[in-house]
């Protein structure tokens, strides 16, 4: 029955006949491209440049396109088509993050599938590689086919299934190919990672020259973020869907809940983890050694956090894209520290929404208002720090009480008013940075390089970036695009739905929730928590599962992601973006709740529209529901 779903096709020749002309002169060039090794590796490498670009804020949806980061207006004054998707003006005109042609921010995935179906066509051609060269490559190309498909899913569920390349000689009709039901696209996308994996290498060896490529980590981890995906209430049995069927009738979701999809997709996070361990992936701790100067627990730990994610290549990294280096991003996220003109690099325009920030624990591992330690009603009311608090606030300094006692992840994720910025060529418990961002002050003293809220995203600041009175360095690093955090907490979440709450669960929250310096769930919750059994129910466990998730990934664009898959987004999305009154001078003034931003997301946001050209062009095309 699955077979009779699969497309064949070729190339460009995709949904518009404006892509015949280019036909010949594709065709006339792949002989040439497989006649010797050097050509074909430039071959492969392009595929790899298919992939989004991930530090891309202001095109790549992730960021700007949801509600974890919100752009200054007076600094990001480009139409920036992710942050025109986080303000409501998706269209079906020209939709912004195009990923189905390749327009208004995105890159076309189906001319990405097309060169990855050439190359498998052709890759045993080569005269000069040995087989294991030639099945490892074809390997790397069935991931990357099986990855672009994953990725068009995602957003757009029902999608064509690309399995060949169309011959020249077809006509236009016959590329005319029309949307697959949802369980479809899911097993052939698993059935190509299954047959990657084979011939995929369990770690790479050749640093120097080959770190980003694909292993069989990547693959098995892959398959597990696509089968959880799978299993989540968007797309297991959501009734929002019964009515989106093809143009032959056909059901493209299926409306009935089926539980065994959580347990594929538990066995599938199990065999990536226990695959991730065998190539030598762990989670990664920073190493004291490489500091300067001795450094306390909570540096050490902060560390730990901030270069889990700005560390290139470390343990933790699965599959990381060397092709995207964070830069910019950087410098969007990194506020003024020091006085002087040439600081004006650091961009410095974008902050991080009220909502975020309250999402982070206390320092005893529970969510800020189940603590009993902790007064959530007094949040936005202020006091000054202590010099025992230096290493996360400046002492005899005034900043909110959001802002006091909070987990290390907190204070490594974030920067704001009064806040340690530990880095900048500065690695001294003993000689702080500190960040003083009311109107005037070092951080917000410009008429454009400035926090709209109030708080900064320095997560995604490398601690080796520094910035001075006279010049700024930025560490760049490769993006990561799967780590093995994620995976730790996409099997809890997998065993909970499957099973419940059981100690193969915790175990793979707390070792995350242990290197963030964090007690066990069971332990924090029974003493901390105004609702200590939360841990021992499958719907309490999923909330905790949910937040922590957000927490541990935050900033790294899985929010973005994970609020749809769970039906979030409604809700969580059409809160307003608020932060702090940027523009008050004084303590009473700045710590005042301002509204920035009247967020609107409906039912027909989480999947991505079909451009209304294409469906004129198609006619076995639908849209998706709601648009």
């Amino acid at each position: 029955m699955f077979k009779k779903w699969l497309i064949i096709f070729f190339g460009p020749l995709l949904f518009s006949c404006n892509y015949l002309d280019i036909v010949p002169d594709n065709v006339a060039t792949v002989d040439h491209i497989f006649r010797m090794r050097s050509t074909t590796e430039q071959y492969l490498f392009t595929m790899y440049s298919y992939l989004p670009n991930y530090v891309d804020a202001y095109n790549y949806h992730v960021f700007l396109g949801g509600d974890e980061l919100w752009a200054n207006d007076y600094n990001v004054n480009q139409p920036a088509p992710a942050w025109q998707i986080a303000k409501g003006f998706q269209n079906v005109v020209n939709p912004y993050s195009n990923y189905w042609i390749g327009a208004n921010g995105g890159r076309g995935m189906f001319v990405a599938i097309r060169d990855c179906n050439t190359f498998l066509e052709n890759i045993h051609k080569v005269p000069d590689m040995d087989d294991y060269e030639k099945n490892r490559w074809a390997a790397e190309a069935l991931f990357l086919k099986a990855y672009f498909h994953f990725y068009l899913f995602r957003m757009y569920g029902p999608i064509p299934l690309i399995e060949k390349n169309l011959p020249i000689t077809s006509n236009t009709e016959a590329v005319k190919v029309s949307q697959m039901p949802v369980d479809s696209c899911v097993n052939f996308i698993a059935r190509l990672l299954d047959e990657a994996a084979v011939n995929l290498p369990e770690r790479i060896l050749n640093e120097a020259t080959e770190n980003g490529r694909i292993t069989r980590s990547a693959a098995k981890a892959l398959k597990a973020r696509l089968l959880v995906t799978a299993a989540s209430p968007l797309f297991n049995g959501n009734p929002d869907y019964g009515a989106y069927t093809g143009k032959d009738g056909v059901q493209l979701f299926n409306t009935a809940y089926d539980a065994a999809k959580w347990e594929r997709a538990a066995i599938a996070c199990k065999e990536a983890i226990d695959e991730c361990h065998a190539g030598g992936h762990q989670l990664y701790y920073f190493n004291p050694a490489f500091l300067p100067f001795p450094g306390s627990a909570e540096t050490i730990t902060e560390m730990s956090i901030r270069n889990a994610l700005c560390e290139k290549f470390n343990t933790e990294a699965i599959w990381t894209s060397t092709n995207n280096r964070a830069t910019t991003l950087q410098r969007e996220n990194l506020p003024r520290l020091y006085s002087g003109d040439k600081q004006s690099t650091t961009l410095s325009s974008f902050g991080v929404p009220m909502k975020v920030a309250e999402q982070f624990y206390t320092k005893n591992g529970v969510p800020i208002s189940e603590d009993l330690n902790w007064n959530y009603n007094t949040r936005y009311a202020t006091r000054s720090a202590t010099t025992a608090e230096k290493l996360r606030l400046k002492p005899n300094y005034t900043t909110a009480n959001l802002n006091f006692d909070r987990e290390v992840r907190f204070y490594a994720s974030l920067g704001f008013d009064g806040a340690r910025w530990f880095g900048q060529g500065r690695f001294n418990d003993e000689e702080p940075v500190y960040m003083e961002a009311k109107l005037g002050q070092i951080s917000n003293n410009h008429a454009w390089a400035y926090s709209m809220t109030g708080y900064w995203a320095k997560k995604l600041v490398n601690p080796q970036s520094v910035s001075s009175v006279t010049e700024i360095t930025i560490q760049s690093y490769p993006w990561p695009v799967i780590r093995l955090a994620d995976i730790y907490l996409l099997y809890a979440e997998a065993l909970n739905e499957w099973q419940g709450p059981s100690g193969e669960a915790y175990k793979w929250i707390d070792l995350v929730r242990k290197r963030a310096g964090l007690q066990g769930v069971e332990t924090s919750w029974q003493q901390f928590s105004k609702n200590p059994g939360a841990p021992a129910s499958k719907a309490g466990l999923r909330k905790i599962i949910r937040q922590e998730r957000l927490i541990e990934l935050a900033f790294e664009g899985q929010r973005f992601w994970d609020l749809r898959r769970w039906k979030e987004a409604e809700s969580v999305l059409n809160q307003p973006i608020t932060g702090w009154n940027v523009f008050g001078k004084t303590a009473p003034d700045y710590y005042q709740v301002k509204y920035i931003y009247n967020q609107v997301f409906r039912k027909r946001d989480y999947l991505w529209p079909v451009r209304e050209e294409d469906l004129i062009e198609n006619k076995n095309l639908v849209q998706s529901p709601g648009w």
